[in-house]
């Protein structure tokens, strides 16, 4: 994902860069018909079309779904002590450096030195605060662990507390015994109460000199005992994905090469995976590794997708003959997730607690990287994947020229009548191509914080991804999690803190279509009998290529066609027969629509309705209001196989028919 805000992009073999910006005012018609032909279905619709992007963007990783609750925790961000605080009382003092001069291993070269004096006659307290709290629970358990060495005379103890805001203790206890060389020392801390701002005190017991590294509490009850924060993915597997993209996006390829993702980096002990600058402006431990997500896909039940860094940053690119290690990183990445135990890398996997392979199918080629130097690059990581594993399925960033690719990744970020106006940018499009990979999309304009109106747009969009799913068949919103405290990009599809958690509407439009997958598309014919639109869609259109650092815009008005209020997609799934409709009305109006159910003798009388829907399209959730806009389910009775139903002014409906056999 590139911070580029209205823009979308096209992969067009040109590398051009289409801008969309429009506003349409639309009053629809109150009366509608859907023709369904039932007994004449169409393509079959992917198992994998609907899948999830995960990036490390807006602390999605650290402070978010990878639940370390210390900031800094290995000192490696910077030359200071950043997100710590030295606080006194009494006539103790104390100071506080990095140290670099015995570090703690090769990959962890900064330490935190701490001197203390006076501690007879008063306390010296090395405090973290976290990411914007530390969220606590009564009754659960966390481990603090810490690498630690002192001085000369200096053995301890050392107090380890946690506080609320108020300075009540929750939970402490006491590390002693220290040496001159590096330890390790663990404690289980239980809090009192729960707290959802609480902090983290060390406070060293007597006068002397002690150093530590590696401060860490972590939380013992995980999502499957896998690592990762509870609420937060089990809001993913709420979503039934059938893939994870993973682990970006920008963050793939830094801004410049020093600082793109390197996979090796993030395996085995946390104490020797090397803390990354984030080009979202923070740095990331790695605690959410390579093996992590392959683990999380594997829980999640989704089918892994890896991107590789196609040796190009947003800066730089590396030169042709210094391509060799990039290359053998995929190599290596695809042995580690799916090599027999007795390879190198299919070793380590089982030495970090996976004999088993993760079985990884896709790898995409490159993150939003375009022109000759990607072309002659995907070439060499083509030629050497399909060498070695014939089966891989490759996805590129755009069509490509010297190699063929399984799937081709396209972005589209723009405002809600975009979408709407591009459902069925898809029904037109060129067959003769490789299919494709909606990699992003998401409404990020005219949206607030993630309403009603911009997860619709993207609805009704997605129904037209639907419809052509023989050649669209995969697709993630992006991006998927923000922090509250630090969002560099909105909207996105969960937004929390350290202890909520919510859906904006766009997550719930993700989670009706997921769960409501059929497995052949049934051609569908919408027809508005009285359809009166304002005749005013105006906007822009901006047009510039995509290299590496080169971007320019020429506006120009536009004035687009009426729209019509309602979009669908039918489809069916063989197994039960049950026939799906999923419909979108965009306008302020009830739809009073016909549907028929062409081939169909007679239905079951119970029936399913699934409705997303809010007063006024601005309608957003919040963590005071997580289900302000979300759906309600009920059972209604169809009737025969050619009924009439009501969509209510903006909303998703998703219809369950059941035909009888």
């Amino acid at each position: 994902m590139k911070k580029r805000g209205s823009i979308f992009r096209m992969a067009y073999p040109a590398g051009i860069l289409l801008a969309v910006s429009c506003a349409i005012e639309t009053a629809a018609s109150t009366d509608a018909r859907i023709s369904i032909q039932a007994d004449q279905p169409g393509t079959k619709i992917s198992p994998l079309l609907w899948g999830i992007f995960f990036e490390d963007i807006n602390h999605s990783a650290d402070g978010g779904i990878y639940p370390e609750q210390v900031r800094n925790r290995s000192f490696e961000d910077s030359d200071q002590p950043d997100h710590w605080a030295l606080e006194t009382t009494g006539s103790a003092a104390g100071e506080m450096a990095i140290d670099s001069s015995k570090p703690l291993n090769p990959l962890n070269r900064r330490g935190l030195r701490l001197k203390i004096t006076g501690a007879d006659a008063g306390k010296v307290r090395l405090v973290n605060r976290g990411y914007w709290g530390m969220a606590v629970s009564k009754n659960s358990s966390y481990r603090f662990s810490m690498a630690a060495r002192c001085g000369e005379g200096f053995t301890g103890p050392l107090n380890v507390a946690l506080e609320s805001q108020s300075g009540q203790t929750l939970a402490e206890g006491t590390i002693g015994g220290l040496r001159e060389s590096w330890q390790t020392f663990t404690l289980d801390l239980a809090p009192l109460a729960t707290n959802p701002r609480a902090a983290l005190v060390i406070s060293p017991q007597k006068n002397g000199t002690v150093w530590l590294d590696m401060v860490s509490l972590l939380p013992k009850n995980t999502w499957k005992g896998h690592g990762l924060r509870p609420d937060l993915a089990g809001m993913l597997a709420g979503l039934k994905p059938s893939f994870v993209r993973f682990p970006g996006g920008c963050w793939v390829e830094g801004d410049e090469l020093k600082y793109s993702y390197h996979w090796k980096d993030t395996i085995g002990d946390i104490a020797h995976r090397q803390p990354l600058w984030n080009i979202w402006q923070y740095h990331a431990t790695q605690g959410l590794g390579f093996h992590d997500y392959l683990q999380l896909c594997e829980d999640l039940g989704a089918e892994p997708l890896f991107v590789i860094n196609v040796g190009m940053s947003h800066r730089e690119v590396v030169p042709m003959d210094q391509m060799g290690q990039w290359v053998q990183d995929a190599l290596d990445a695809i042995e580690y997730a799916n090599g027999p135990v007795q390879s190198v890398w299919g070793g380590l996997r089982a030495r970090n607690g996976h004999p088993a392979p993760f079985n990884l199918k896709y790898l995409e080629i490159g993150n939003e990287n375009s022109g000759p130097v990607y072309q002659e690059r995907y070439a060499l990581f083509y030629d050497a994947i399909k060498a070695r594993y014939p089966t891989m399925k490759l996805i590129a960033d755009v069509p490509t020229e010297k190699r063929p690719s399984d799937l081709v990744d396209e972005h589209y970020y723009s405002s809600p009548e975009f979408f709407i106006n591009h459902a069925e940018h898809y029904d037109t499009y060129d067959r003769q191509g490789p299919r494709v990979y909606v990699g992003e999309y998401a409404v990020t304009q005219n949206c607030g914080q993630g309403n009603l109106r911009g997860a619709l747009g993207e609805a009704a969009f997605m129904t037209g991804i639907e419809r052509n799913a023989d050649l669209v068949v995969m697709a993630s919103y992006a991006p998927l999690f923000a922090n509250v405290n630090y969002k560099k990009w909105n909207p996105d599809l969960i937004d929390f803190d350290s202890a909520g958690v919510y859906g904006i509407p766009s997550y719930y439009v993700q989670k009706m279509f997921s769960e409501n997958r059929g497995d052949v598309v049934l051609p569908a014919d919408i027809e508005i009998s009285s359809a009166e639109h304002e005749d005013a869609h105006h906007g822009g259109i901006g047009l510039g290529t995509w290299e590496i650092q080169a971007e320019f815009k020429l506006i120009h008005d536009v004035t687009y066609p009426s729209r019509k209020p309602l979009f669908a997609a039918a489809s069916r799934v063989s197994g039960t027969g049950e026939i799906l409709l999923k419909t979108v009305n965009v306008s302020p109006s009830p739809l009073q629509t016909e549907i028929d159910l062409r081939g169909v003798q007679s239905l079951q009388p119970a029936a399913t309705e699934i409705v997303l829907t809010s007063p006024d399209p601005a309608d957003e959730n919040s963590l005071a209001a997580p289900n302000h806009v979300a759906p309600v389910q009920r059972t209604f009775t169809a009737g025969a196989p050619r009924f009439e139903h009501t969509f209510p002014a903006y909303s998703l409906t998703i219809l369950r028919l059941r035909a009888e056999r």
